[in-house]
């Protein structure tokens, strides 16, 4: 696949690029900018070759066809892109940086036709646009028209065949016009293709989260590649109830009880044989570690010591580890010890090559300080996991390389 290095000389060429900006807002104020800040490596090579580089994201969700018209504006307004020009501004103090409300059109063409070499625009927020999400012919061929060519380094939007992601480059592709990865795009390639095709074992996978049914097409996926597969979180109290053991209150997927017992029968599956249960999430009055059977009063909201030592022997070999999911509740300080220890087993191992799948695993690994002990950290929860359930397809990926 063609990549922003191949590129050569930009000067005077409209640049399209597919950018990751669904950042996380209290109000109008930005609380993590690590998405801007990972698109600006892309971003300034584009500028320094000459290139006119217009950015394209999506933010937030538009229900479209699903609420009224006053329910879109609101979130319209909930979700507008004019809240992150500022800091992209602050980020790009040696370039001239804009920005146009328009998604589509004469004042959207016009905006793109006026910039200069090496000037930014960046675009209203691409989920204003009904097609979008439905990769529409229309809206993709009316961006498409204003391009000479695209670049894509939205890894976290890569799984979806939306408008800005498959339908603008399927369209300058047919038109012989050059369709680029990002420099984000391609280091989160080269690292989960090793998750996709090991090449090294014990592979070990780490999977947490709250449902077994979110993620049946990667366990399926990662039982055909990995060594072993250590559950935790919520999801695993389905699995032990399929072994007969009692839960208590914890949460539990009946409908996967089958699909739970089938893929312990692997042989690869670790589940916890020690859970720390209290009577509440968010003010609990009784906290105890548990061992075996959970009391029906009680609910699992972390594996146990027993269990992290169980799964540190697992760790402590592995040659490749994928994680996603924690362990446990890791915001509540009360049941964070699970999740933080798995953290700390995988940067010990200074032997594998350690993988996070985005996501909460991602959010743990940084509140805790190990995110950068990682050798990567995925900017796409649910792109990594599909990527790894398509053996290392995508939509957004599979486009620029056609």
């Amino acid at each position: 696949m063609l990549t922003v290095e191949q590129l050569g000389n930009l000067t005077g060429k409209k640049v399209m690029v597919r950018v990751d900006f669904n950042v996380p807002l209290n109000g109008k104020e930005i609380r993590d900018d690590n998405r801007i800040v990972s698109a600006l490596p892309t971003i300034k090579a584009l500028l320094e070759k000459g290139a006119r580089v217009v950015l394209f994201s999506h933010l937030g969700k538009i229900k479209w066809g699903k609420v009224d018209d006053a329910e879109i504006e609101k979130q319209k307004a909930k979700n507008n892109m004019e809240y992150v020009y500022p800091r992209l501004k602050e980020l790009l103090p040696e370039y001239e940086v804009k920005f146009i409300n328009a998604t589509h059109g004469t004042e959207l063409k016009e905006a793109i036709d006026s910039l200069s070499d090496k000037e930014v625009l960046l675009v209203q927020n691409t989920r204003y646009e009904k097609g979008e999400s439905k990769n529409d012919p229309a809206l993709s061929a009316d961006w498409a028209s204003n391009f000479d060519l695209f670049v894509m380094d939205a890894f976290g939007s890569a799984h979806r065949a939306h408008a800005s992601t498959y339908g603008v480059p399927e369209i300058l592709k047919k038109e012989g016009k050059p369709c680029a990865l990002g420099f984000l795009m391609e280091k989160e390639v080269k690292n989960l293709s090793r998750c996709v095709k090991p090449d090294a074992h014990p592979y070990v996978a780490i999977l947490g989260g709250f449902k077994v049914s979110d993620k049946i097409k990667v366990i399926d996926s990662l039982l055909k590649k990995c060594d072993k597969i250590l559950i935790g979180g919520a999801m695993s109290y389905t699995f032990l109830k399929a072994l007969g053991k009692n839960v208590g209150n914890s949460p539990v997927e009946e409908d996967q009880l089958e699909y739970a017992n089938k893929c312990f029968s692997s042989g690869k599956i670790i589940l916890p044989i020690d859970t720390v249960c209290a009577d509440s999430m968010d003010e609990p009055s009784v906290i105890e570690i548990v061992e075996g059977d959970i009391p029906e009063a009680l609910e699992g909201f972390d594996v146990g010591p027993k269990t992290i030592e169980l799964y540190k022997e697992s760790i402590k070999d592995a040659k490749i580890i994928f994680w996603n999911g924690p362990v446990g509740v890791f915001e509540k300080e009360e049941f964070a010890k699970g999740t933080k220890a798995v953290c700390e087993a995988i940067t010990s191992n200074k032997k594998c090559f350690s993988v996070i799948g985005g996501g909460d695993s991602a959010a743990a690994a940084k509140q805790f300080g190990y995110a950068s002990k990682f050798s990567h950290v995925s900017t796409g929860g649910g792109a990594s996991l599909e990527m790894i359930e398509n053996d290392g397809h995508l939509p957004g990926i599979d486009v620029i390389g056609e």
